[in-house]
């Protein structure tokens, strides 16, 4: 037998140059770029810290940003779902059209998003005109920002759910329903246990991804102070005024939120997994 017939041949790298790729190329993209602002962070004076992260105006504009991402996740949660699971198990003429489009707002620029959003519910607008006869305003409204928001999430939910519905086989479903199963009994108990951690993990990346959106809100909120000023925005407004400490440490209060739900998001997949084994 030929000496390299038992060597498991791999198409790319063994693991030690892989892995140093890997953490080579994390390190420069992810690591080192968010480390710049634990460091800058670090050498704030505390009552520095403190003065610029709890201000009224600073404190509103986390309010409004966590609320906002918040019903922005759960719409998507609901909206995410159905549409992932009609690009998935059913066909009909324009699936693929719609399934591309679901990736549009991965593609278009933020600030493009915002000016269309902005555009048309301007109460100079026909669609604004016919929004405020029944008293619903969306420009310059914490309620527009949820708007942009749900777009800006929407697909992270489609993407993570539609590959574990392709997975699941639909002979489990006819066989739950021979049994006597209802379809409520059935998603309940069979389905869902399979598909909440994908949908859960596509939640918290729409919330995590909300959180931090700028572009596609600032044109729709108007940015009035203490009413629809996002946190991100508060960011660049200290950057405006060169107070590169205050910046710093509004973006370090952001990061460390985004870290706390994904260790949430890893722990209950952890413990999602060994509660269906």
């Amino acid at each position: 037998m030929h000496p390299f017939s038992k060597r498991q041949r791999r198409i790319l790298p063994g693991f030690g140059l892989s892995m140093g790729y890997t953490v080579f190329y994390l390190s420069a993209i992810v690591l080192v770029p968010l480390s710049t602002i634990v460091i800058s962070t670090i050498g704030i004076e505390p009552e520095r810290f403190l003065a610029a992260v709890s201000s009224p105006r600073v404190l509103a504009s986390y309010r409004l940003s966590l609320s906002s991402a918040f019903f922005a996740a759960i719409f998507d949660a609901g909206a995410g779902f159905l549409t992932a699971w009609t690009l998935t198990r059913y066909r009909f003429p324009g699936r693929r059209f719609l399934d591309a489009f679901v990736d549009l707002p991965f593609a278009l620029p933020t600030a493009v998003a915002g000016i269309c959003f902005a555009t048309l519910y301007s109460p100079a607008t026909l669609p604004g005109q016919v929004l405020s006869r029944f008293g619903i305003e969306l420009a310059n409204t914490p309620a527009g920002i949820v708007v942009a928001l749900i777009f800006i999430g929407f697909p992270f939910v489609v993407r993570t759910v539609q590959p574990v519905i392709a997975e699941l086989e639909t002979e489990i479903e006819e066989a739950a329903q021979s049994l006597g199963a209802s379809r409520w009994q059935t998603f309940r108990k069979i389905l869902f246990p399979h598909l909440f951690p994908a949908l859960l993990t596509g939640v918290t990346l729409a919330f995590a991804r909300s959180i931090g959106e700028y572009g596609s809100v600032i044109f729709i909120a108007g940015n009035l102070p203490f009413k629809t000023e996002i946190a991100p925005l508060m960011i660049m407004s200290k950057l405006d005024q060169f107070d590169y400490d205050g910046a710093s440490a509004v973006a370090f209060v952001l990061l460390l939120i985004s870290f706390i739900m994904l260790l949430v998001l890893n722990g209950v997949q952890r413990w999602q997994q060994k509660a269906y084994r």
